[in-house]
């Protein structure tokens, strides 16, 4: 009989492995943190809607790298929570803020590890915000300052890369040339280029108490059913002088990541974000899925859709999978 034997090519683990046309890396992901501005150093919380996942003082900050290091991991992006919160986000940019200090804590005792470090202002701002708020109005050109005075002080700080998650028009324009200001032109950009005012973010805003007082961030993050804006904003951002474009969301927006492969040259990174994670973990939890499986296989889609990097919680959990493998 004469038709396609696919099964040939998948008889055994050998041949399957042999012909796997896309493959994970430790060097593709990439481990948030959350650390805290705390007078403990070792202090260590839980975070309730994200189990496994934790808010760090300094010195556990350093033992969970530690941890993901030793795993594989080669990149990790910190989120800071500070002590004090206010109108014009001052600790975003504070020379002994907590992102300024983990970063040099970091890259002292990694020197090999590529620090990222998250640009933005709702951690910081008392009404949880992306930038400076009037009138309950969020004001993009205002924020600017800021957000460049942010990444400015991060790059000081010794940040292998910053990246600019606010979305406000022009903000990556603003950084590149403060950065090149002052010298910072080998520094790259990761733009949040496509981030969607998605509902999957709840369990991170209670992990950065980044939680908005009033309103929501629809008029400044992606309406969820545009495809074609995502395109608009990555050019912009490309044009602006971003080195590496994001999509935010990762799994609910595959066809984004896609389409920015095929139409873009630079790379591409996602953010399989808290409550992607949080589903899987709940999904376990109840015995309804196997963990492993289901990361490795929702990893594999947005690795396939064409994302150079990945931002995942499971990030050390798959370097640790990978070496059991070898």
């Amino acid at each position: 009989m004469n038709f396609h034997r696919g099964r040939r090519l998948r008889k055994t683990a050998s041949l399957r492995t042999t012909f796997r046309e896309t493959r994970i890396a430790p060097e593709n992901l990439v481990q948030p943190f959350f650390v805290v501005d705390s007078d403990d150093e070792g202090f260590e919380s839980p975070i309730d809607s994200m189990p496994g996942q934790f808010q760090l003082g300094l010195k556990s900050l350093e033992e969970q790298v530690s941890v993901a290091v030793d795993a594989g991991i080669t990149s990790i992006i910190l989120f800071g929570i500070p002590k004090l919160k206010d109108n014009i986000a001052s600790q975003a940019y504070a020379e002994n803020g907590i992102i300024q200090r983990a970063v040099r804590s970091l890259k002292s005792r990694f020197p090999d590890l590529i620090v990222i470090t998250d640009v933005c202002l709702c951690e910081y701002m008392d009404h949880g915000h992306c930038g400076i708020v009037k009138n309950n109005l969020v004001l993009n050109d205002p924020s600017l300052e800021i957000l460049g005075k942010t990444a400015l002080s991060h790059a000081r700080a010794g940040s292998d890369m910053v990246a600019p998650s606010d979305m406000m028009d022009g903000r990556v324009k603003h950084i590149r040339n403060l950065l090149d200001a002052e010298g910072y032109y080998e520094l790259p950009i990761m733009s949040y280029a496509v981030k969607y005012a998605s509902s999957f973010y709840g369990p991170f805003r209670e992990a950065a108490k980044s939680t908005p007082s009033f309103g929501d961030r629809k008029t400044y993050q992606m309406n969820p059913a545009n495809s074609r804006e995502a395109r608009r904003e990555a050019m912009a951002d490309i044009e602006e002088g971003a080195d590496i474009i994001m999509v935010k969301p990762a799994l609910p927006y595959l066809d984004i990541i896609r389409d920015l492969r095929q139409n873009f040259s630079l790379p591409v990174a996602a953010y399989q974000v808290s409550g992607e994670y949080s589903l899987i973990k709940a999904g376990a939890r109840l015995g309804h899925i196997d963990e492993k499986q289901m990361v490795m296989e929702t990893i594999t889609s947005i690795k396939r859709a064409g994302a150079d990097l990945i931002l995942t919680y499971f990030a050390r959990d798959i370097a640790l999978w990978l070496k059991q493998e070898e």
